[in-house]
C-alpha cells in the first residue's frame, strides 16, 4: 500500500510541471482571450501573461486587428436594367471579442456574406450613371447597411471600397461613341469661340483704320518700299487716304 502512494506521489510530481505550463497563457497585444469555464463564458483576458485553470478553463484567442475580406465579383442589374459585374473589399475590426465569439459562428464569413447582399441591394437601386459617378457615396451606403447589422456581433466595419465595375461590351462601345461625340461637340464650340474672338478683333482693327490708322499704315508701306533710292514706286492713292492725311495734319496743328 505504501508503494502505491509513493508511485502516486512521484506521478503527481511529474504532472505538476505540465499543469503549470498548461495554466500559463500569453496574450499578444493584438489579441484578446475569451475564457470559457466548463463551456460557460467567464471573462476576457487582456494582453500579457495570464493564468487559467487547466482542463476546466479554455481560452479562445480573437485577433482584434483590422481584417480585410474580398467580396468576389457580383453580377448585379442596375435600376435601368444594365448588368454589371462589381467586386469590392471590406475592412472590419473586432471591438467586442466576447460578442464576436459567442453571438456568431464565423464572423469573418458572416461579414463577407452580408456585405455581398448589401452590395447587390444598393447597386440594384441606382442607375448606371449614378454608379459610375458616385462610387464613393454608394460604398458609404453599403458600409452603413453592413455596419448596422454587424454592430450586434461586436464588429466595426471601418470601410468598404468598390474596386472594379465591369460593363458589357456593347455598353462600352456605346459609351465610347458618346465620349467621342462629346469631344467633337467641344471642339466645334472652341472653334466657334475662336472665330468669334477673331472677328471681334478684326472689327476693332477696321474701326481703327477707318479713323486714320490706314493713313499711317500707308506711310509705313511707302517708307519700306523706298528704302532703295534706285527704285521708283508709283502709288494710286484713293481719296480716303488723302482725307486721312488731312485729318492727321489737322490733329498735328491742333496739338501745336
Amino acid at each position: 500500500m505504501l508503494e502505491f502512494f509513493i508511485v502516486i506521489f512521484f506521478i503527481g510530481l511529474a504532472i505538476i510541471p505540465f499543469l503549470l505550463l498548461a495554466s500559463i497563457k500569453i496574450i499578444d497585444q493584438y489579441e484578446r482571450g475569451i475564457v470559457l469555464n466548463l463551456g460557460s463564458y467567464s471573462h476576457t483576458l487582456q494582453p500579457g501573461l495570464r493564468l487559467v485553470i487547466p482542463f476546466i478553463q479554455r481560452v479562445i484567442r480573437v485577433d482584434i486587428r483590422i481584417t480585410t475580406v474580398d467580396i468576389p465579383q457580383q453580377e448585379v442589374i442596375t435600376k435601368d436594367n444594365v448588368p454589371v459585374g462589381i467586386n469590392a473589399v471590406v475592412y472590419f475590426q473586432v471591438e467586442r471579442a466576447e460578442d464576436a465569439v459567442l453571438k456568431i459562428q464565423n464572423y469573418t464569413y458572416a461579414v463577407s456574406q452580408y456585405a455581398q447582399a448589401a452590395l447587390r441591394d444598393v447597386i440594384g437601386g441606382v442607375e448606371l450613371d449614378t454608379l459610375l459617378t458616385e462610387r464613393h457615396q454608394l460604398a458609404g451606403q453599403i458600409k452603413a447597411a453592413v455596419d448596422e447589422e454587424t454592430d450586434t456581433w461586436g464588429i466595426n466595419v471601418t470601410a468598404i471600397k468598390i474596386q472594379d465595375i465591369e460593363l458589357p461590351a456593347d455598353m462600352k462601345r456605346a459609351m465610347a461613341k458618346q465620349a467621342e461625340a462629346e469631344r467633337g461637340r467641344r471642339a466645334v464650340i472652341i472653334t466657334a469661340e475662336g472665330e468669334l474672338t477673331a472677328s471681334e478683333n478684326l472689327k476693332k482693327a477696321s474701326e481703327n483704320l477707318a479713323a486714320g490708322g490706314i493713313s499711317i499704315r500707308t506711310l509705313q508701306t511707302i517708307e519700306s518700299t523706298t528704302a532703295n533710292p534706285s527704285n521708283t514706286v508709283v502709288f494710286a492713292l484713293p481719296i480716303e487716304i488723302l482725307k486721312g492725311f488731312q485729318s492727321l495734319l489737322g490733329k498735328d496743328n491742333k496739338t501745336v
